[in-house]
């Protein structure tokens, strides 16, 4: 085993969601959303060097050579998978990892709204699910596609970077395709998936103009496409789509997005009064006749309003998410009020143990004991090395 697997080891008893490893400083982790340090020795630049490069295989190892940073994922003895992001900084060599679950979870175990299940029955158009970084999108993702490889007989692709979550055959037939490994672009991937007679595609990050436009000529086209944007609204979402294309084609794409979008989830992640883990607070844009007209009439302001007037049909603000978390005891005002310029209701929170919602957040291990973490600051080298496991 790699030296590192011990430590992610630790870490993942320990219910982080990440570690941090750079040169010159101890490890950290992210556990409920807050950087923590943990009991370890001050990295040198060999062993840093060491415990990173030693993951790494030799697409890795050039892309880092050529780039000074490499994004991969890697398996740690077939317990849970790891998205790695190693690069170079003034120090050394540092390290970001998110721990992913080893499992897919249910978006009921996710704790979301069980209507989005319905979601999945489109045979056509785009869903979105948006938020900053760590929000746990891919997760939600990851649920969505296994709702659709449990109930439905599709043939499913997946273009990631890097690939997160395996996902078994079940129902349906699953390619996935990393970029950088498999296919040099999410463009070209989308390009060549139009080819290769998929039910759903799976865009991990929607970044460009090729992306986009080749994702919403294939929601329009006949295939379910499930993407992410880096987003904190929805209403912000439809006009950075629109935004990304050239002024003489943007009357096209909102036209495009107004009759193939379905839905877009805007999350965030909110650490629970009870400290048990995180939840995800979601708002909801539904691509109804309202919707697509705004869209195409260059109305985005107005998209709120509809969502507060169409709470019957499913939509809901993420104001509206906050609150009711807060209501329902799962966390504070405090926390909620982070996220926030409306004023949160100050509710006392429940008992832990007791809350109302039962799902673990997006993206979040749950916490069990709190070993020790091997090679604790007694000065003595990490763990044993062995062979690294590749994914």
């Amino acid at each position: 085993m790699a030296r590192i697997d011990a430590i992610f080891e630790a870490v993942h008893a320990r219910g982080a969601s990440d570690l941090h490893i750079s040169t010159g400083a101890p490890p950290m982790i992210r556990r409920n959303g807050e950087m923590e340090p943990i009991p370890y020795q001050e990295l040198t630049r060999e062993l840093a060097d060491m415990l990173l490069t030693e993951i790494m295989g030799e697409d890795e190892r050039a892309r880092f050579a050529k780039k000074r940073d490499v994004d991969f994922s890697y398996d740690v003895q077939g317990l849970f998978r790891v998205r790695c992001n190693v690069y170079e900084e003034n120090r050394g060599l540092a390290g970001a990892f998110r721990l992913l679950p080893s499992s897919i979870l249910t978006l009921e175990q996710l704790g979301l709204p069980q209507h989005l299940a319905d979601l999945t029955e489109a045979r056509k158009g785009l869903i979105l699910v948006t938020g900053p970084p760590g929000s746990g999108k891919s997760t939600t993702l990851a649920a969505l596609v296994d709702h659709i490889n449990n109930r439905q007989r599709r043939h499913i692709i997946t273009i990631e970077d890097p690939i997160e979550y395996v996902h078994q055959n079940r129902n349906c037939l699953i390619n996935q395709r990393e970029v950088g490994k498999h296919t040099p672009s999410f463009a070209a991937a989308l390009h060549a998936a139009l080819r290769e007679d998929p039910d759903t595609i799976l865009v991990g990050e929607m970044r460009d103009f090729d992306t986009m436009h080749l994702a919403l000529t294939a929601a329009q086209t006949g295939q379910l496409v499930l993407g992410t944007l880096h987003t904190v609204s929805a209403s912000e979402t439809v006009e950075r789509i629109v935004d990304v294309f050239p002024a003489d084609l943007q009357p096209q794409a909102r036209g495009a997005l107004a009759s193939s979008l379905r839905a877009v989830l805007s999350q965030r992640l909110l650490r629970r009064a009870d400290d048990s883990g995180r939840i995800a607070a979601v708002e909801i844009l539904l691509g109804t006749r309202a919707v697509s007209s705004l869209i195409r009439e260059k109305k985005n302001h107005q998209i709120p309003s509809v969502i507060q007037t169409s709470r019957r049909d499913g939509m809901q603000l993420l104001d509206d998410a906050l609150v009711k978390l807060v209501k329902d005891g799962i966390v504070t005002t405090a926390e909620a009020q982070r996220f926030t310029d409306t004023p949160m209701p100050t509710v006392a929170a429940r008992p832990a143990g007791t809350s109302s919602a039962t799902g673990n957040a997006p993206g979040t291990p749950q916490p069990s004991q709190h070993p020790p973490v091997p090679g604790a600051p007694s000065g003595s080298a990490a763990p044993t090395a062995g062979a690294p496991r590749r994914p």
